[in-house]
């Protein structure tokens, strides 16, 4: 008489060997993401080296050995979670950016002394280059696109500080939040941009600056320098600014300043 084979019982507790190398790779992950995100590579290298003793040494799977070995390169570069936006390489290239800009702002605040003095032309650093600001008056009539050719003198030393360096240059206007309704302008989107524009063609046509690198923008009232409450505030948000800008600035939006 033939013996029946009994029927395999079913290993309910399988799934604990998967959920286990889940477990495994996830807590290596982040140990791998935290030490990345150490400013001391020696000690992220360190920690990697360690996770990867642990973890069976070669017989890791592929993919989790990729991340561990490309925490820290052979020159001691990070790898592509460390480079590009948000990466720990950016504000080092950045603060170089910047400091090529030095010896512009330097000039220009000699050079516009007097400007700068009578509160006509504002010139700072910021994060997304060096701007130059330039009031209202100091450039336009009230409501109006045309530079006023008082204004030429210190545009031409803006032309020759932009000349000095290779990068790009970004034209905004600005107003205040006064609404403007005339035969030639609707709004205050249509004056600022029409200023900007006005700007891009008396660099280019007066005094030589390459259209190609510049570009313009009217930011209208929505990006205040000072409150829209009061007079003073209102003056200092009439405004044309001229941008050199840095690898940043090129992505970036206008600074919005807190109000004051």
């Amino acid at each position: 008489m033939r013996r029946k084979k009994r029927p395999q019982q079913e290993n309910h507790e399988r799934w604990l060997v998967s959920y286990a190398d889940f477990i495994t790779l996830l807590f290596a992950f982040f140990v791998v993401m935290f030490a990345s995100s150490q400013a001391d590579k020696g000690k992220a290298q360190q920690v990697a080296e360690s996770v990867k003793k642990a973890l069976e040494g070669d017989h890791m799977p592929a993919i989790l050995a990729a991340i561990l070995g490309g925490t820290v390169g052979d020159r001691g570069h990070g790898n592509a979670m460390q480079h590009g936006p948000g990466g720990m390489e950016k504000p080092a290239a950045e603060k170089q950016q910047t400091a090529e800009l030095v010896p512009s702002l330097k000039i220009l605040t000699e050079e516009l002394k007097k400007e700068i003095e009578s509160g006509r032309i504002q010139i700072n650093m910021q994060p997304r280059g060096l701007v130059i600001s330039f009031n209202q008056a100091a450039l336009f009539p009230s409501g109006e696109d045309v530079i006023s050719p008082e204004a030429y003198d210190g545009l031409e030393k803006v032309a020759s500080a932009i000349d000095k360096v290779p990068n790009p240059v970004r034209l905004e206007g600005h107003t205040d939040s006064v609404p403007i309704r005339t035969a030639r302008f609707r709004s205050n989107w249509e004056l600022s941009a029409a200023r900007s524009i006005a700007l891009l063609e008396l660099l280019s046509s007066r005094f030589g600056v390459p259209r190609t690198r510049m570009s313009i923008a009217g930011y209208a009232d929505s990006a205040p320098a000072a409150s829209n409450e009061t007079e003073e505030g209102r003056a200092r948000n009439r405004r044309a600014d001229i941008v050199i800008l840095n690898e940043q600035g090129v992505l970036a939006e206008p600074a919005k300043q807190a109000p004051q």
